[in-house]
C-alpha cells in the first residue's frame, strides 16, 4: 500500500489547473475542465505493488430479476428493473452489504417528499424500467427509470427519475448519479430530503472514519435496541448501557454527532479489520449539493451505513425544503459520486485504507467533470467555463487603502439576493476559497445564470456582484459564450457578451466589497466567521459524554451541552462587561431557555455592559447582530431598561435550525443591524439587554456569531448594507 500511495501522490503532480497570475495581468489555463483519468492513471490506483497484469473487461450478466456488472476487481448486482443495490462482492468477501437485510434495503436512492400540504412520505426509489445504456469492454453504464403520469398523483413524487450506474474497467469501485425532472403540467411538491443510502455488513465493519480526528470503533446496531440502551431526548441520541463491546458502555450515540459541513464532507466511510477492506463514499464536487459550502450533512453512522446527501434541510429547517410549483419545470443531476473500495495486505495497518481513500478523493476530484457519464445532462468539460478574479475589502474602519480578501469563500449560485445561496436549493452552484491575496478561481462552471456571490472570514455581511452571468456552452468553433447583463438604477440596461476559448478564465479582474460600517468600533464581541465556536463551550455532563470528542476541537458536538448552561447560571443569566470578560470563557455558545426545578424552562436575557465617556444624543448609534444560529427563537433588544414594554428591537420567530438539539454550532446565517438613538444612551455605563422569550421546548435558542457597536456615522458616510437573511 505504501508503493501505491507514494506513486499516487506522484500521480497527482502531473495535473494541471487553472492559475490565476497574482499581478492580475493574465490568467492561464492547464488541463481546462479538469476531465476524467486515462486508463492507466485509473489502472494504478489499484495496483497494489508486484508485476502489472492487465485488467479484465467489464462484463454485463443480465439475469430474470438481477444485472450484475463485473470488471475483475469488483462485482455489483443490482436488482432488475428496480435499481436497488443488493450485493457488492470485493477482495474475497461475497457481500459487503447487509446480508440479513431484505435485499430492499441495502443500496439503495432515496427521498422524503410532501404533495403542497400533505404529510410526509419515505420513498425508496425503485425502477419500473430497466435499460443498458453502455456496454463495452471499457465501461458499463445501466439505467434504471421510473416514469410519472397523472395515475401515479399522491402515491409517487411526480418526477421522472432515471438512476444510472457505471462500472469502469480497472476501478476499485463504482459510480451513481440521476437526473430528477419535473414537467411543466404536473403538480407540485415539496422535498425535504434525497440520498444514496448504504447498509454494510454489520459482522464486519465497525471501524469509521468521517476525518484524521473524527474516526473511531462503533457501536452496533443492536446496542440501540430495548435492553441495551436507554433514550435520550430524541429518538437520535441513546446511552448505551449494556454493548456488545463494554468498553463502550456509557457512552452516547447519536447520528447528529457526526455531521460534517459539505466543504469538508468528500471522503468517509468505514474498514473491515479482518480481512483488511475499506468501503468509502467519495463525492468529488459539491456543486450538485445545495445550500453552498457551510451546509451540514450526515455522513456515516451506526448500522453501520454510510450516506451520500444530496439535500437535505437538516441544520436549517422550512427555509431549505425543495418546493416545485405546480406549472415550474425543474431537471437536476444529483452526482455522480464515487464508491471505493480498498484492502491491505496481511500484516499492513488497516488504518492506512483511511490514507489510501483520502488520496482516491483527491484523484476523484482532479478528475472533475468526470468524461465518461453518458447522459447528456451531466455536462462535460467543454461545455462548461471557469471564472476568476480578485476580491477586495474596503473598511474604513480598518485602513483607507483596500484590504486583501484573504481566505474569501467566493463562489456562483443562481441570481437571487444578497445572502441567498444559503437557502438555494433547485440548481447548481460552484465555490472556491480566495487566496492570501485575494485571488480567486472557480472551475467547471455549468451552463446557466448566475451571480458572484462572497464573504470574508473577519467581515460582516455578503457580498453579491450586481450583474448576472449567463454561461452558455457552444459548440460552433469550440467557444464558450458568457454574457453579462447590468442593470442600473437609471432604467438603462446594458447586455455585454464575452467570448473566450472554452476551458479559459473568464477573468472580472478586481471586486470591492464593502461590508456594513456606519462609524468607528466602540467594541465587539466574538469574531465574525458565521459560527459560535470561538465562545465558550462547557464540558458534557459525564453522563452524556462520546469519548471521540473528549480532548476534541470539536467540543460542541457531544450531546446535552444546551443543560450545562442553567449548571453555570441556576439563578440569574450571563453578564458581560466590556473591558473586563473575555468572549472565550465568559460567553456562553448559544442563548438558551433556563431548566427551572419543576423541569420547565424559562426564557433569559443576557446583558453586555459598557462605559461611553462621550455620547452624542443627537446622532445614531449601530449594533450590529450577527446570528450564527436560531431555532425557534426571537431577539429582543432594549437598551439600558430592562422592563421596557416595547423592545428597541424584535427579530420576531425566527429559524428551524435545530442546530442545539444537533450538536451543531451554527446554522443559518441572519444579520440584523439595530440603530440605538444616542438619546438612549448615558455618558459612564450602559447596558443592551439581549432577551430570547421563547420557552417551550429546551432547544429553543440562538448562537450569536459576532455583535459590535459602532459609533456615530463617518463624516459623509452613507454605507448601511442590509440584512443578508431576513
Amino acid at each position: 500500500m505504501w508503493k501505491r500511495l507514494h506513486s499516487f501522490a506522484g500521480s497527482l503532480r502531473d495535473f494541471g489547473g487553472c492559475t490565476r497570475h497574482n499581478n492580475g495581468a493574465s490568467s492561464s489555463c492547464q488541463n481546462p475542465g479538469g476531465g476524467d483519468l486515462d486508463r492507466g492513471q485509473r489502472a494504478s490506483r489499484v495496483n497494489k505493488g508486484g508485476p502489472t497484469m492487465p485488467f479484465q473487461a467489464v462484463r454485463l450478466y443480465i439475469q430474470d430479476h438481477h444485472v450484475v456488472m463485473d470488471n475483475g476487481i469488483v462485482q455489483v448486482t443490482l436488482s432488475k428493473p428496480a435499481g436497488i443495490v443488493t450485493g457488492i462482492r470485493y477482495d474475497g468477501i461475497d457481500n459487503l452489504l447487509e446480508v440479513l437485510n431484505r435485499e430492499t434495503n441495502r443500496g439503495y436512492w432515496d427521498l422524503h417528499w410532501n404533495p403542497p400540504g400533505g404529510n410526509g412520505i419515505f420513498d425508496v426509489i425503485s425502477g419500473t424500467s430497466f435499460r443498458v445504456v453502455v456496454e463495452n469492454d471499457e465501461q458499463v453504464e445501466l439505467s434504471f427509470t421510473r416514469m410519472w403520469d397523472s395515475s401515479l398523483e399522491g402515491k409517487y413524487i411526480p418526477l421522472n427519475i432515471d438512476k444510472r450506474f457505471i462500472l469502469l474497467r480497472g476501478s476499485s469501485g463504482f459510480y451513481s448519479y440521476a437526473i430528477y425532472e419535473h414537467l411543466q403540467e404536473w403538480p407540485g411538491f415539496d422535498i425535504g430530503e434525497t440520498r444514496i443510502t448504504f447498509k454494510l455488513r454489520k459482522d464486519k465493519f465497525q471501524y469509521m472514519a468521517i476525518a484524521d480526528n473524527r474516526q473511531r470503533l462503533m457501536p452496533l446496531p443492536d446496542d440501540r435496541l430495548p435492553g441495551r440502551c436507554q433514550a435520550l431526548a430524541y429518538p437520535e441520541a441513546v446511552i448505551l448501557v449494556n454493548p456488545k463491546m463494554p468498553e463502550l458502555a456509557g457512552e452516547v450515540d447519536d447520528k447528529y454527532q457526526y455531521s460534517c459541513e459539505n466543504k469538508d464532507n468528500q471522503v468517509h466511510g468505514w474498514i473491515c479489520f479482518k480481512p483488511p477492506v475499506g468501503f468509502w463514499q467519495i463525492t468529488p464536487s459539491d456543486e450538485f449539493r445545495t445550500a453552498g459550502p457551510l451546509k451540514q450533512n450526515l455522513t456515516s453512522h451506526v448500522g453501520p451505513t454510510t450516506l451520500a446527501m444530496f439535500h437535505s434541510s437538516h441544520y436549517a429547517g422550512k427555509d431549505l425544503v425543495l418546493s416545485i410549483s405546480p406549472g415550474e419545470p425543474w431537471k437536476k443531476v444529483f452526482g455522480p459520486v464515487f464508491i471505493y473500495l480498498n484492502s491491505a495486505s496481511n500484516g499492513e495497518d488497516p488504518l492506512f485504507l483511511w490514507e489510501d481513500a483520502k488520496m482516491q478523493m483527491m484523484a476523484e476530484v482532479q478528475s472533475w467533470p468526470y468524461s465518461f457519464p453518458a447522459s447528456e445532462d451531466f455536462q462535460k468539460s467543454e461545455e462548461r467555463g471557469n471564472v476568476c478574479g480578485r476580491l477586495l475589502v474596503k473598511d474604513r474602519n480598518i485602513s483607507d487603502d483596500y484590504i486583501l480578501a484573504s481566505g474569501a469563500y467566493v463562489g456562483l449560485a443562481p441570481p437571487g439576493d444578497v445572502g441567498s445561496w444559503q437557502t438555494e436549493c433547485k440548481d447548481y452552484q460552484f465555490w472556491t476559497r480566495a487566496d492570501e491575496n485575494g485571488y480567486f478561481s472557480i472551475k467547471n462552471i455549468r451552463a446557466g445564470d448566475y451571480n458572484l456571490y462572497a464573504w470574508v472570514p473577519g467581515f460582516l455581511g455578503d457580498y453579491r456582484w450586481d450583474a448576472i452571468m449567463n454561461i452558455i456552452s457552444g459548440f460552433l468553433s469550440q467557444t464558450l459564450l458568457i454574457s453579462f447583463e447590468y442593470c442600473f438604477f437609471n432604467d438603462r440596461c446594458y447586455r455585454v457578451q464575452i467570448s473566450c476559448n472554452v476551458g479559459c478564465d473568464m477573468d472580472m479582474g478586481d471586486l470591492v466589497y464593502e461590508p456594513p460600517r456606519d462609524g468607528p468600533t466602540l467594541w465587539e464581541i466574538g469574531i465574525p466567521d458565521r459560527s459560535a465556536a470561538e465562545f465558550y463551550i462547557p464540558g458534557p455532563d459525564p453522563k452524556f459524554m462520546n469519548n471521540l470528542y473528549a480532548n476534541h476541537p470539536d467540543r460542541f458536538r457531544q450531546y446535552g451541552l444546551w443543560g450545562r448552561y442553567a449548571d453555570l447560571y441556576p439563578d440569574t443569566d450571563l453578564v458581560y462587561t466590556v473591558g473586563l470578560s473575555d468572549y472565550r470563557k465568559d460567553w456562553f455558545f448559544a442563548q438558551v431557555v433556563r431548566r427551572k426545578d419543576d423541569d420547565t424552562q424559562v426564557g433569559t436575557t443576557w446583558q453586555i455592559k459598557f462605559k461611553l465617556d462621550k455620547v452624542d444624543r443627537n446622532s445614531s448609534y449601530k449594533l450590529r447582530v450577527a446570528i450564527a444560529s436560531a431555532t425557534l427563537a426571537e431577539l429582543q433588544v432594549r437598551v439600558n431598561d430592562a422592563k421596557a414594554q416595547r423592545p428597541l428591537f424584535t427579530s420576531g420567530l425566527i429559524g428551524r435550525d435545530n442546530a442545539i438539539a444537533r450538536h451543531g454550532i451554527h446554522g443559518l446565517y441572519r444579520l440584523y443591524n439595530v440603530s440605538i438613538p444616542g438619546a438612549r444612551l448615558v455618558e459612564g455605563e450602559n447596558t443592551i439587554f439581549l432577551t430570547q422569550p421563547r420557552c417551550t421546548s429546551p432547544f429553543q435558542g440562538l448562537m450569536y456569531d459576532y455583535i459590535r457597536l459602532e459609533g456615530p456615522p463617518f463624516s459623509g458616510s452613507s454605507n448601511e448594507a442590509s440584512s443578508s437573511f431576513k
